[in-house]
């Protein structure tokens, strides 16, 4: 069943924006952190060894600092948004960074979780004629979080305004901002994950800036807690791909090919810290690739190719149910030289696409 998106427009400074996310969404963001402590604690999602929410907590707890050296506003932000919420610091890191976190505890020694998320593509401006270059993804995750997909619509003053694509609690996770820079990203499983930095401050930071270089730094420069692979493109088209497990990145410049990324290691440098994964999921992310690379691979693409692709039926759009409970839990097509982003709540094969614009009414 689908529904309309949610927009909370989050305005002035970090306090002031942390406290209104935390009072809009509070119940749905406790409920959403316990779901998460739980999940990270238990092992849950696929099995494998316990450890406690107590010692969930206490990991998390040892991480808070990392964020506020990495960026003060942001770690006050969420700070806010969590004593709003009546939840913790640590709890707000952990719903917001989740996938990056779960590294972390895999590399302490907690439950071999497994995450299988997203299918995302850059497309190079000379196979979109006239609309500059395009980005486009999904967001795939436990079903369970698809009831607090929320559209964030972020005005500080001191940065440029953003459209960011997130969930209750989460700082956020896909978006397009004022000067045109787009930011995704796809989950990767890693067994280097420490003490660092989660994947949401950095899309957030990044998108704060003006040019694509400034984007790619707060990815390069950060001390990131796990794997992600992040997808960054400029109101030109210009884009890169970096690959990153916690200690290492690789970076692949948007030639004339569109580049697509799922959820596996495609670089060596990057795969010797890949964990070993389930064959189903592993195979799932492989068949997502391929399939994503041969619709893209000759003709014009525009904003309505690259929807029907997020809604692919066999294997990139996904619903919910055992054993891994994947789902599209929404999905996103970005024009960043019009500042436009058409995104969905749920699986984009059963729900509407909406249209919005940075800085909108």
């Amino acid at each position: 069943m689908s529904q309309p998106l949610r927009v909370l427009r989050l305005e002035g400074g970090p306090v002031a924006r942390g406290r209104a996310h935390g009072e809009a969404f509070a119940a749905e963001i406790r409920e959403y952190a316990a779901e998460r402590v739980h999940l990270a604690a238990a092992g849950a999602w696929a099995g494998g060894r316990s450890v406690t929410e107590a010692d969930v907590l206490a990991l998390g707890r040892r991480m808070l600092p990392a964020h506020e050296r990495y960026d003060a506003d942001l770690y006050a932000e969420m700070v806010a948004m969590a004593e709003a919420a009546g939840i913790s610091p640590e709890a707000a890191l952990i719903v917001g960074g989740f996938t990056d976190f779960v590294d972390t505890v895999r590399a302490s020694g907690g439950p071999e979780i497994e995450e299988d998320d997203c299918t995302a593509v850059l497309v190079p401006p000379s196979r979109t004629p006239g609309l500059g270059g395009l980005f486009a993804q999904t967001w795939d995750m436990h079903d369970s979080a698809t009831p607090f997909v929320v559209l964030l619509d972020i005005r500080p003053g001191d940065a440029p305004a953003a459209m960011v694509f997130s969930t209750v609690g989460c700082l956020g996770q896909i978006g397009v901002n004022e000067a045109g820079l787009t930011v995704g990203i796809n989950n990767l499983v890693c067994t280097d994950g420490r003490i660092g930095v989660t994947w949401n401050f950095v899309v957030r930071q990044a998108l704060a800036q003006i040019t694509l270089e400034g984007a790619v730094a707060c990815i390069r420069d950060a001390k990131l807690a796990g794997g992600h692979d992040y997808l960054v493109m400029d109101a030109t088209g210009r884009a890169v791909n970096i690959e990153a497990s916690a200690r290492v990145q690789v970076v692949e410049v948007l030639g004339e090919t569109p580049i697509v990324h799922t959820n596996h290691c495609v670089h060596e440098a990057t795969r010797i810290h890949e964990a070993k994964r389930d064959a189903g999921l592993l195979a799932s992310s492989r068949n997502r690739l391929r399939t994503a690379q041969e619709a893209l691979v000759s003709g014009e693409i525009d904003v309505a190719r690259l929807m029907a692709l997020m809604a692919e039926g066999t294997c990139i759009c996904r619903h919910g149910g055992p054993p891994s409970h994947i789902e599209t839990s929404g999905a996103a097509v970005i024009r960043p030289g019009t500042r436009e982003l058409w995104a969905t709540w749920g699986p984009p094969d059963v729900s509407p696409w909406e249209r919005f614009e940075v800085g909108g009414g």
